[in-house]
């Protein structure tokens, strides 16, 4: 035995060659972990500035197209607003206009109108003062007539319907009396119907004589004579000569027959029932 057995070593036990490997083992594991750590840590370090560099940029674009198109849109509505705004304003102006100038011209044609109505009643008014006068003005020339106007009325007042009439005078006469009680028809010159004018031509072509066709034309025929001097078969007219609205035919007797009106017809009257204006010889 040595003398030194006795004396505790402190030298470290022999390790054997498995459990060198373990450890080895282990270190070398320990190491690799800490290396994957590490890497893995480097890794996910690396790839953090690669994710806010790449993709970043296209989140921004995207964003900021959807803006634009978002505003865009806005405006393009904001536009149409303003357009609609606009056409809604003018549609309102022109019916505006449009009704003020309805308006307008609706009193102009009820001031035409009025004014019409008043310048017929005028005309009416001045039509019926001027027959008043000439039937005062015939008046006073019936009560200063000759005696032969006074001796044909004392032969009316007797009843006498006929006169001394002789030739186409007769004629004319007797013509005349056998259309009394016809129709009066504006327009109308026989046989059944006449005007007044139709009536005059309608008995002067039985004997021969062509007279015109209207009233104002037949109250310039012939000669003018004065109605203190009528004579049978006269024409007789009212109104101005070229321009008379009514004509009839002097029988003798101080009576004329003419197709007065559409309520009378023709009839046989006295010249006091309508004082004529002048008188025509065409015979």
């Amino acid at each position: 035995m040595s003398p030194n057995a006795h004396i505790t070593s402190h030298r470290k036990p022999r390790r054997t060659a498995t459990q060198s490997w373990v450890v080895r083992t282990g270190v070398a594991g320990g190491v690799l972990s800490t290396l994957a750590v590490a890497g893995a840590g480097s890794a996910t370090a690396a790839e953090k500035p690669v994710e806010s560099t790449m993709e970043m940029p296209a989140v921004n674009a995207t964003l900021a197209t959807s803006i634009a198109q978002s505003a865009a849109a806005t405006q393009q509505t904001a536009f149409d607003y303003t357009v609609r705004a606009e056409q809604d304003k003018a549609a309102d102006t022109a019916r505006d206009a449009a009704k003020k100038a309805k308006q307008e011209a609706d009193r102009k044609a009820e001031a035409e109108k009025k004014a019409a109505e008043a310048q017929e009643k005028r005309d009416a008014e001045e039509a019926r003062a001027s027959r008043a006068t000439e039937r005062k003005s015939l008046s006073a020339k019936s009560a200063a007539s000759t005696s032969e106007d006074a001796a044909a009325a004392a032969s009316t007042s007797t009843g006498s319907k006929s006169s001394n009439a002789t030739g186409s005078a007769a004629t004319l006469v007797s013509f005349l009396q056998a259309q009394v009680g016809k129709a009066y028809v504006m327009g109308s010159t026989g046989p059944s119907s006449y005007d007044c004018s139709g009536l005059v031509m309608a008995a002067y072509s039985q004997i021969g004589i062509d007279l015109p066709r209207v009233s104002q034309d037949q109250s310039t025929a012939g000669t003018q004579v004065s109605l203190s001097n009528l004579q049978v078969g006269d024409v007789l007219y009212w109104g101005a000569a070229g321009s008379a609205y009514h004509v009839g035919v002097y029988i003798g007797g101080g009576k004329f027959i003419g197709a007065q009106n559409p309520s009378t017809g023709v009839v046989e009257r006295d010249l006091s029932y309508s004082p004529p204006t002048g008188a025509v010889r065409v015979m």
